[in-house]
C-alpha cells in the first residue's frame, strides 16, 4: 500500500477535531475504569472468563472491522464488485456457526488460554511451540497491517505526518491494554463497533444518493464492466471470465472452507473474545450473535467501494493517481459535512485501533502463556506473568510499528492479508480439524502437518505463481489456490504421518475429539439460557439461512 493521493485532504475544522479528541479521552477513560478489575493474569488475559454473551458478540465482529474490513474490503468492491460479498456470506457465516456449534465446546471445556494450548493438550509440545511462533508472527504483521493503514489515511486525510499518526495511535492502544487487559479491549471494540457504524452508514446512504440510489448504481457499474460486475456470482462457471479472477469452485472450496474456517475457527484475535465469556453457552454464542450483524456490513463497506468507482471513474488507475484503497478517504472528502466528517474519521481511527488492539491482545496471550511461560520461565508466581503480559503489551505494539511497512508493496491491503491467512491460518485449520475428528492423529503428525501446509502455500505463491510457473489471473484467485494446496498438502502429510507413529492414549484424548467429552463440555446451562434466544443451535441455523437469503437480491 503506497501514499493516498494529495487530493484526499479532507476540510476538517474545530468540530471534527473536539469529536476526535473527545474520543481518545473516552478510550482512555474505559482504560482507566477496566485496571480495577485486573487483579490476575487470568483477568489480564481473559477478562476473568466473566463477560456476558452480547459484550463478546459484539466485541469478535468489532475485531475484525479494523483495516481488513473498512479500507480492504471497500478497496475489494471497487476492484472485485459484487463478487466481494463472497468473504462474508460464504467466507465468513458459515465457519463462524461451526465455530460456535462444534469446536467452541472444545475449546471452553477444556479451559485452554489459548489455540495454541490447545494443539498442546491434543498433540504436544512440538506443535505447541511451532503454533505459537506462527501465530505470533502473523499477529504483529497483522497488527502493522491496521497501523499502517491508518498512518496512510490520516496523513492523507488530516495533514499529520506518518510518524505522529503511528506513534498516537500506538500510544493510545498501548496506554489502554496494559491498563485494563483484555476487558479493555473488549469494551472499547464494542464502543468502536458503534462508533464505526455511525461513520459509515452516513457515508453509504449519502453515496447511494449521489448515484441515483441502488439502481442508477447498478446500471452505471453494468454499462462500464458488464454484467457480472454486480453479480455474485454471474461468471463463476469453470473456464469463465471474470474480475475475481476465480471460479464458483475455488470460490467456494479456496474462499468459503479453507481461507474462512482456517480464519474464523482457529484466528485468537477472534476466538480470545469468545473464551472470554462467563459460561460455555455464552462462549458457544458469541460468534453466532457476532454473525448477524456481519451480514450486514457488505452493505456499509462493499458498497460504498461501488460508489467510489462511480464517483470517479478512474480509480485504481495510474492516470488518476487512486488507488483502490482511497475509495472511503475519497467518498469522505466529497460527500461529508462538517461533524458528520468528525464522525467518519473518529470511526475510521476506530477501525483501525479496533484491528490493531485485538491482534496485539491475543499476541500477548500467546506469547506470555504459550512461549514465555512455558519454555523460557516455567514456574513463576502469577503476578509475574501478568507484569510480563504487560511488558509483551509494550513489544507488540512496538512490533506493529516496525513491520507496518511490510504492507507498503500492496495496493490492495486486502490481498495483503488474505496471503498471510493462506500461509499461517488454513495450516493450522488443517491441522485442528483432522486432530478433533481423527482419533488416531498422532503427535508428530501435527507438527509436520502445520509446517509442511505453510511451506506448500509459501511455495504456491511466491514460487508457482509469482514465478509465473502458472497463472493465475489475480492476487486474490492466487490466494484461495494456496489455501485449497494447504490444506491439501498439510492433510496428506498428517494422513501419511499418522500411518507410520504411535498416537496418544485414548484416554488422554477426552475434550479433545469430537465424541469424547470433558468435565467442562457438560456443563449445566446457565439460569435463563434455556431461552429460544439464547439456544446456540437455533441462532446457528438462523444465521445461515439469513444468509442464503441475503444473496437472493446480488445474484438475479
Amino acid at each position: 500500500m503506497t501514499d493516498l493521493a494529495e487530493g484526499l485532504r479532507l476540510p476538517t475544522n474545530a468540530l471534527d477535531y473536539s469529536i476526535l479528541v473527545l474520543y481518545f479521552a473516552v478510550v482512555l477513560g474505559v482504560g482507566f475504569a477496566a485496571r480495577a478489575s485486573v487483579r490476575t493474569s487470568l483477568d489480564f488475559f481473559l477478562s476473568g472468563r466473566s463477560l456476558p454473551a452480547w459484550v463478546t458478540g459484539l466485541a469478535f465482529v468489532a475485531a475484525n472491522l479494523g483495516a481488513l474490513e473498512i479500507l480492504g474490503m471497500a478497496a475489494n468492491g471497487a476492484q472485485y464488485g459484487v463478487y466481494t460479498v463472497h468473504w462474508y456470506w460464504v467466507g465468513a457465516i458459515p465457519a463462524m456457526v461451526f465455530l460456535g456449534l462444534v469446536m467452541m465446546p472444545f475449546y471452553y471445556g477444556s479451559k485452554v488460554r489459548s489455540v495454541p494450548e490447545f494443539l498442546l493438550h491434543r498433540y504436544g509440545r512440538s506443535s505447541h511451540l511451532l503454533s505459537s511462533i506462527i501465530f505470533s508472527v502473523a499477529s504483529v504483521l497483522i497488527a502493522g497491517v491496521n497501523l499502517y493503514a491508518m498512518a496512510i489515511v490520516v496523513e492523507a486525510l488530516l495533514g499529520w505526518p506518518q510518524w505522529v499518526a503511528i506513534v498516537v495511535a500506538g500510544l493510545f492502544v498501548l496506554a489502554y491494554i496494559t491498563l485494563g487487559g483484555l476487558s479493555s479491549a473488549i469494551y472499547n471494540e464494542v464502543l468502536q463497533f458503534f462508533v464505526i457504524l455511525a461513520a459509515l452508514i452516513p457515508l453509504t446512504v449519502v453515496g447511494l444518493k449521489r448515484v441515483g440510489g441502488w439502481s442508477g448504481l447498478n446500471d452505471a457499474l453494468t454499462d462500464r464492466y458488464g454484467p457480472n460486475f454486480t453479480s455474485a456470482w454471474g461468471g463463476t462457471g469453470i473456464g469463465s471470465q471474470n474480475p475475481l479472477g476465480a471460479n464458483w469452485l475455488t470460490i467456494v472450496l479456496g474462499l468459503g472452507f479453507c481461507l474462512s474456517f482456517g480464519y474464523w475457527t482457529t484466528n485468537f484475535a477472534e476466538v480470545q473474545r469468545a473464551l472470554s465469556a462467563r459460561n460455555l453457552s455464552a462462549a458457544q454464542r458469541t460468534p453466532l450473535i457476532a454473525a448477524y450483524p456481519k451480514m450486514f456490513i457488505p452493505l456499509i463497506v462493499v458498497v460504498p467501494g461501488l460508489i467510489a468507482l462511480v464517483v470517479e471513474p478512474g480509480l485504481g488507475t495510474e492516470k488518476s493517481g487512486l488507488q483502490y484503497n482511497d475509495a472511503i478517504p475519497l467518498l469522505m472528502r466529497d460527500l461529508l459535512p462538517n461533524g458528520v466528517l468528525g464522525v467518519a474519521v473518529t470511526g475510521l481511527l476506530a477501525a483501525f485501533m479496533a484491528g490493531m488492539a485485538a491482534n496485539v491482545s491475543s499476541f500477548n496471550t500467546v506469547f506470555t502463556n504459550d512461549i514465555w511461560a512455558a519454555y523460557v520461565k516455567t514456574g513463576r508466581p502469577d503476578g509475574y506473568y501478568l507484569l510480563t503480559g504487560r511488558v509483551v503489551t509494550a513489544i507488540g505494539v512496538l512490533g506493529g510499528m516496525g513491520t507496518a511497512f511490510i504492507a507498503s508493496s500492496f495496493s490492495n491491503i486486502m490481498n495483503y492479508l488474505q496471503t498471510l491467512f493462506s500461509f499461517f491460518n488454513v495450516p493450522l485449520f488443517c491441522v485442528f480439524i483432522i486432530g478433533m475428528f481423527w482419533r488416531r492423529a498422532t503427535p508428530a503428525a501435527g507438527f509436520w502437518g502445520l509446517l509442511s501446509g505453510t511451506v506448500a502455500a509459501m511455495i504456491n505463491y511466491f514460487w508457482l505463481y509469482k514465478g509465473h510457473v502458472i497463472s493465475i489471473p489475480s492476487d486474490q484467485g492466487a490466494n484461495f489456490v494456496s489455501a485449497i494446496v494447504a490444506f491439501v498438502f498439510g492433510g496428506v502429510v498428517m494422513v501419511t504421518v499418522s500411518l507410520f507413529t504411535a498416537p496418544k492414549p485414548v484416554e488422554s484424548l477426552a475434550g479433545l475429539v469430537y465424541g469424547t467429552t470433558s468435565p467442562g463440555m457438560a456443563e449445566p446451562p446457565a439460569a435463563g439460557d434455556e431461552a429460544w434466544y439464547r439456544r446456540p443451535a437455533l441462532l446457528g441455523w438462523g444465521a445461515i439461512v439469513l444468509a442464503a437469503l441475503c444473496y437472493v437480491p446480488f445474484s438475479l
